[in-house]
């Protein structure tokens, strides 16, 4: 019986094509757009504006080895990996960065020295600060040519002394990653992926969860499945059962989109070089999950899955109509939202183990830590087991809204 009501509502669910482009076509083209597409693009932009010339402005006089330094293209292997700048000469520079004549300006407000050990100058760089494309263009290859120059400037009064580089850095640091390797792959956006698949979920669940409670009551079909020869139990675990596959489908797909992602990341990846292709790796471009991964990914998505949609049963079948659901049901995005965001702070946190044990947030976290290849088993079952317990207590809980009159018949 159970599994002929949750039949009947999976059946519901397929005739609408919309449903099911959100539940497998969005997963597979969105995780990986945002998995992948967001980090290649990153380091798209930002590469590309380091191989790019760009215009600056000059006031006045500047040294003509320090105007040498911004105009002369860096190239390793007869490859450019950092353009220089093409300096025009401007009356007024704010005016000229403002205007977009140009996407930084220079002016000397005294003098600047030709050599260390004189009396120093001061260097104005006008850019719209508040611009990545200018930060990581213009503005950047400015400060690191001045920072060069300076440091030739002292190198060259270094050695008339008979001293070498070596005398201003006694010490050098050596910077090494201890991070495991997936989770160097992992990238800065990977706090993105438990966001992503929750979302998913929910919406993969939605549709059914609303049809098959609010739906049905607006529709007038709920109660003549009331009195068929069938416990409101064996109603309630069909409708869980049916919204549960819908979720499980949607979060299925979700992982299949995550696995994609890291196939596609090795090839795109080869193609690019220079700043570019050390972007992307950073910002996450290089995702994979192992094996034993996948499968503690699915165990998670899908007590997450179960907790959802027992959610949205509950929620459903108090609802006076789908309208009036799909109010209802709109804030839980921003309960899923903002536990997602805050992990991207996950490090400056002090967490514990009863953190897992926490409902949705425990698994995000675990799903983290798998996408970083950190994740503890310990941990893992516990939010499994917390999502389950909990689950079954929403279940509980949508049971007795269908035994109570004054519910199912609140139209």
């Amino acid at each position: 019986m159970v599994r002929r009501i949750a039949g009947r509502d999976l059946l519901s669910t397929l005739r609408d094509r919309r449903t099911l482009g959100a539940t497998i076509l969005m997963p597979l083209i969105l995780i990986p757009a945002l998995a992948l597409g967001l980090p290649l693009l990153l380091g798209s932009f930002i590469g590309g504006q380091q191989q790019e010339r760009q215009k600056v402005g000059v006031v006045g006089q500047i040294p003509v080895a320090l105007r040498t330094a911004l105009e002369r293209d860096e190239k390793v292997g007869g490859q450019t990996v950092r353009a220089g700048v093409t300096l025009v000469a401007v009356q007024d520079p704010r005016q000229a960065v403002q205007s977009g004549d140009v996407e930084a300006a220079v002016q000397a407000a005294g003098p600047l020295p030709t050599r260390a050990g004189g009396e120093a100058g001061t260097l104005q760089v006008y850019a719209k600060l508040s611009s990545l494309r200018t930060q990581t263009g213009a503005f950047s290859k400015v400060q690191d040519v001045v920072e060069g120059y300076n440091r030739s400037l002292t190198l060259s009064r270094l050695q008339g002394l008979g001293l070498g580089e070596d005398t201003l850095r006694p010490v050098r640091v050596q910077p090494i990653d201890a991070s495991p390797p997936q989770e160097q792959r992992s990238g800065q956006l990977a706090f993105l992926i438990p966001l992503l698949m929750l979302q998913f979920i929910l919406s993969g669940g939605m549709a059914t969860a609303v049809d098959a409670t609010a739906g049905e009551k607006e529709r007038g079909t709920l109660e003549s499945l009331l009195v068929s020869p069938v416990r409101r139990s064996e109603v309630v675990a069909g409708k869980l059962l049916a919204t549960t596959v819908t979720a499980l489908t949607s979060a299925a797909f979700s992982v299949l989109g995550f696995l994609v992602s890291g196939l596609l990341a090795a090839g795109l990846i080869k193609n690019q070089s220079g700043a570019a292709a050390e972007l992307t790796g950073v910002m996450g471009g290089q995702l994979s999950l192992s094996v034993g991964g996948t499968f503690a990914l699915l165990g998670l998505a899908a007590s997450a899955a179960l907790i959802i949609s027992a959610v949205l049963i509950a929620i459903g079948i108090y609802a006076r109509s789908f309208k009036e659901a799909q109010t209802y049901i709109a804030p839980l995005s921003i309960v899923i939202v903002l536990p997602a965001v805050m992990l991207q702070f996950a490090d400056f946190l002090t967490l514990g183990g009863g953190i897992y044990a926490v409902p949705l947030f425990g698994a995000m976290l675990s799903i983290l830590e798998i996408v970083k290849g950190s994740a503890g088993t310990a941990h893992i079952l516990t939010a499994i087991l917390s999502n389950l317990i909990v689950a079954v207590l929403l279940s509980l809980l949508a049971l007795r809204s269908f035994g109570r009159e004054e519910v199912i018949f609140r139209n």
